[in-house]
């Protein structure tokens, strides 16, 4: 018969008899048990921050987490990047692209953030910029506000909305805003751009 300690069990935030027998183990036996529970409490973590993203819908970020929580069941944590990463570096899937580029035309008269896209595309912010780059040379920002000139010039050269008209269709603030994105990558003003057009030299 074992005598009754009274501050063991019964004392709230007492170890349990198993885990104070293997904290007096010597060191070449307790300290692999003490590493299995940091990898348990870290693992437990992950899936608690990966249930908490799914939630959110932000699914591929909670697949990495899922994925690392994995490895440290298994005793592999750092043996491989995360799928997810080596993923986004390839690219957008091909639906995701269809999607995003069919989302950004139909769209180009409003207002477009990047988590907006990525949420149409179901991965996270960050990962969508990686993937999207990958995928189309640009980046998400660069390639709407290309797109946005582009509708401009073709409702320029088809109608004779004035530019401000024509810029707030476009999804810009105004003709200012209009003629300094459209310099930036066309090279000149709007006007110009069209009076040079509506007016070709013989």
């Amino acid at each position: 018969m074992y005598d009754k300690d009274p501050t063991s069990s019964q004392q709230t935030g007492a170890l349990p008899r198993a885990a104070t027998a293997a904290l007096t183990l010597d060191d070449e036996v307790a300290e692999p048990a003490l590493l299995s529970l940091r990898q348990l409490r870290s693992a437990v973590a992950e899936l608690s921050t990966a249930l908490t993203e799914t939630l959110r819908d932000e699914r591929t970020s909670a697949a990495a987490r899922l994925q690392r929580a994995q490895a440290m069941l298994y005793g592999l944590e750092g043996t491989s990047p995360p799928r997810v990463e080596s993923e986004a570096r390839r690219g957008l899937a091909p639906w995701q692209l269809r999607k995003v580029l069919a989302h950004i035309e139909a769209n180009l008269g409003t207002q477009m953030r990047n988590k907006d896209l990525a949420a149409v595309a179901r991965l996270s912010e960050y990962h969508f910029n990686v993937a999207f780059r990958n995928s189309v040379s640009e980046a998400p920002h660069g390639y709407v506000v290309r797109r946005r000139v582009e509708r401009a010039q073709g409702l320029m050269l088809s109608t004779q909305k004035p530019l401000s008209e024509i810029a707030l269709e476009c999804g810009l603030a105004d003709q200012a805003h209009l003629t300094r994105v459209f310099r930036s990558i066309v090279g000149e003003t709007p006007a110009a751009w069209r009076r040079a057009r509506a007016n070709p030299p013989e």
